[in-house]
């Protein structure tokens, strides 16, 4: 493990987590020079993390002869120039999510990094989640057998900063900004080589006064016949939920990463302190989070990239990985307004191919069996399905 010299990008909140936990995790790693587009907030960001340098000169920062890698943390309308600069740089580029705003950005920031050779790495920090690495480790061991349904739920009352309510900066509304989480994790358990097919999607404006989503839920069928079903709000009380549920031929997982960690706590409200990300209140009950930075994916995240990078190796989360959400999510956008499903339209797919879900069953007495069950007194029930008329029976046996 070899120390990196890092060009952080961004003063906003996901910058404060990501040097949190780059100051913290492999400890030897640290932020060398910061910029922001505000002269203020990156000397108060320097004066926070103990950053030797702060900039308002995007290129300066990125040609900082001292620093290695470039962390992109800054509004989306932002990651195209900034990723090309970082190429053409010759430096290591981690950006955050989602990669662009579209897929058309996306591919030519993938572009950008092929060409020029540079590592690259996709900051999608839910996809690293302690409970997450752990489900997808089950379901590639085999647990769940062939997943066939896959839910991942991101709602909270809306982001933290003004860009992000402005569609013309991000590219959307919650799908863009919270989507891209839900999509990845669907992609790690159903597969990454299993290709997504087609989009159905529904949105709405319920509650805030902008132009975008505040409200969507879509379905994404991949080659194998998995459904990947994503829920998203800006509108949600109560704090972040998130939650993820996998299906499979012969299991489930139920994952809850926020509001259901097994720590909570009622108060009066007599400290008024930080409680979580996204907690609307000090006051009641409350969800506390023990190690944030970890609950939600950071410090593995970071421990990925930087192993991968010191050995030359694939990360979990690539620049191509951030490309197929952008086009799933396009895809979800066409399918909100024509109402019909949508095809995930790829300039290139390298996953190749996944066979389709197939049932198979037992037999008995020449019969297939659909379900078997034990029954209160310990014998057991069938419904069989006769193989030459297609007729379906009961047939109840003895246990054993």
């Amino acid at each position: 493990m070899r120390p990196h010299s890092i060009t952080l990008l961004g003063t906003g909140l996901i910058g404060d987590f990501y040097t949190m936990t780059l100051h913290g995790q492999r400890g030897a790693d640290r932020v060398r020079v910061v910029y922001s587009r505000s002269a203020g907030r990156g000397s108060a960001f320097q004066g926070r993390w103990g950053i030797p340098e702060s900039t308002t000169d995007m290129e300066a920062a990125i040609r900082h002869p001292e620093t290695d890698v470039v962390i992109v943390a800054l509004p989306n309308h932002l990651h195209e120039a900034a990723v090309k600069e970082a190429a053409a740089a010759g430096k290591a580029v981690l950006c955050t999510k989602p990669l662009g705003r579209n897929a058309d950005e996306a591919r030519r920031m993938l572009e950008a990094v092929e060409r020029a050779g540079v590592f690259a790495g996709y900051l999608e920090d839910l996809c690293y989640t302690p409970k997450t690495l752990k489900a997808v480790k089950s379901v590639e061991d085999g647990a769940l057998g062939d997943v066939t349904w896959v839910r991942s739920r991101e709602a909270h009352p809306g982001p933290h900063s003004a860009w992000f309510w402005d569609g013309r900066l991000t590219g959307g509304g919650a799908i863009i900004d919270l989507g891209c989480h839900c999509i990845e994790i669907i992609r790690n358990f159903v597969g990454k080589g299993n290709r997504p097919v087609s989009v159905m999607c529904t949105t709405d404006t319920l509650v805030h006064p902008i132009d975008d989503e505040d409200n969507a839920i879509a379905l994404i069928k991949f080659e194998s016949g998995a459904i990947g079903q994503f829920e998203v709000s800006w509108t949600f009380r109560g704090g972040m939920d998130l939650r993820d549920e996998v299906a499979g031929t012969q299991g489930t997982i139920w994952l809850d990463h926020f509001l259901r960690t097994g720590y909570e706590m009622f108060s009066t409200g007599g400290s008024g302190g930080y409680v979580a990300e996204k907690a609307e209140t000090a006051v009641g009950w409350l969800f506390p989070v023990g190690d944030e930075v970890s609950e939600l994916g950071y410090v593995d995240m970071f421990t990925d990239m930087f192993n991968a990078l010191d050995g030359a190796a694939t990360p979990r989360e690539t620049f191509y990985d951030g490309y197929i959400v952008n086009a799933v999510m396009d895809a979800a956008y066409r399918s909100a307004s024509s109402g019909a499903w949508e095809p995930v339209d790829l300039h290139e797919w390298r996953g190749g191919s996944t066979a389709r879900i197939t049932a198979t069953g037992e037999t008995y007495e020449g019969s297939t069996v659909i379900k078997r069950e034990v029954l209160p007194d310990g014998r057991v029930k069938m419904i069989l399905k006769d193989a030459g008329t297609g007729d379906y029976v009961d047939r109840v046996i003895a246990g054993g």
